[in-house]
């Protein structure tokens, strides 16, 4: 059964032609840090040059946060380090203005994707006794997904999952590893709403543990190419749309300030963080993708992570979690979903993919070196072999 079928089952109509939502969340990288040298956008292309991996992983928490302005690594990656997607942003639409929800780390802004809510403002842990311990009660999509008759999935680790921080979704048989989203799509299973996170090698936060020393952004970055690439070449592309984006600022430098909309209400190791900014975080980049997306296009208007969870309810017919999300856009700048179908990304490597080549020639053969003259001697004349001759010998070789 289609995800149409489904709808028209349950009484819904389609609001656009997506069937299937794709939201993969990577870690750690603000804006500048990583689109600031993307041709046209509002960003700063002056920052040194950041070094994969990065010296240290950069404090990021909402203390962090608080000392932005002297604490902040001002560096920034290359079109070199992640070509994958600038390519993406080059075909598709890239936004400059989309900020996360929570001036701080992941796991409250990873709620945000989830359920447009989040009862904290750093990290779960039981020693952050200013703020609730997870798991937590919060109407979620997935819920609202599940209800309408409609379907969800998340892919991540399987040791690690912040879908099992919300209590009515913890344990759920949807909470996959990721390597089955390979699978699901190949089969062309996928979901209606599908989250993805990559394993900690390729998540692009900066290395630590077992992975200190090693590189993360480049292969983070083809980590996330190889999904799209799975739903590329599938049947699923024509109905699917896909959302990258990075969870938080990681420690990283932007130009824009975040505007502020909520205050912190609780606690913190401070008495600075009460009634300081809750939302929103810094900015951060986000790239849409699909045959409806707006081909080259920089949407400049204001977005954030309850802006994709907006999109998933127009979509499908859902009513608003809560008062955050009723109130969001639902990134619909970034779709003409009128416009002739964009076919698939063409990106498959290292470099874009070219059309199909044809049989490579045979390489020419280097010209052979004279033979010296004797001069005991007269030099022995040789017919000159002809140029042909001379390929076909090379390539019997």
């Amino acid at each position: 059964m289609t995800a149409f079928e489904i709808r028209k089952g349950s009484n819904m109509q389609p609001h656009n032609p997506i069937q299937h939502v794709v939201i993969i969340v990577k870690e750690n990288h603000t804006f500048d840090n990583y689109f600031g040298t993307f041709p046209g956008v509002n960003g700063n292309a002056t920052l040194a040059h950041a070094p994969d991996p990065p010296a240290s992983d950069p404090s990021h928490d909402h203390a962090a946060w608080l000392h932005r302005a002297t604490g902040a690594v001002r560096q920034q990656y290359q079109e070199t380090d992640i070509p994958a997607y600038f390519a993406f942003a080059r075909q598709f639409t890239l936004c400059d203005n989309y900020f996360t929800e929570i001036a701080s780390q992941s796991e409250p802004n990873h709620l945000m994707l989830i359920a447009a809510d989040s009862p904290i403002i750093d990290n779960a842990s039981a020693h952050r006794t200013y703020q609730p311990q997870a798991p937590f009660s919060l109407p979620s999509l997935p819920e609202s997904l599940a209800k309408a008759g409609l379907t969800w999935k998340s892919y991540g680790d399987p040791s690690f999952n912040y879908f099992h921080h919300i209590t009515a979704l913890k344990g759920s048989p949807n909470i996959v590893s990721w390597n089955q989203f390979d699978i699901d799509v190949a089969a062309g299973k996928l979901s209606n709403v599908s989250w993805v996170y990559a394993p900690s090698l390729f998540d692009e936060h900066p290395p630590f543990g077992s992975n200190a020393g090693k590189p993360t952004v480049k292969p983070g970055m083809q980590w996330t190419a190889d999904r799209v690439n799975q739903i590329a070449k599938s049947n699923l592309w024509a109905s699917t749309a896909i959302f990258i984006t990075w969870d938080d600022w990681g420690g990283w430098y932007d130009h824009v300030d975040a505007p502020l909309k909520d205050t912190w209400k609780g606690g913190g190791p401070s008495p600075a963080y009460t009634n300081s900014q809750f939302t929103y975080g810094p900015r951060v980049g986000c790239i849409a993708l699909s045959p409806y997306a707006k081909k080259g296009y920089i949407s400049k208007a204001f977005h954030s992570h309850v802006s994709v969870v907006k999109f998933c309810e127009t979509t499908f017919g859902l009513k608003p979690l809560n008062a955050r999300d009723a109130a969001s856009d639902d990134m619909s700048d970034c779709f003409d979903f009128k416009q002739t179908p964009l076919p698939p990304p063409s990106w498959s490597g290292s470099t874009p993919t070219p059309p199909t080549p044809g049989p490579k020639p045979s390489p020419k053969p280097k010209p052979k070196r004279k033979p010296r003259k004797s001069p005991k001697s007269a030099p022995r004349k040789t017919p000159k072999r002809k140029p042909a001759a001379k390929q076909k010998r090379k390539a019997k070789r």
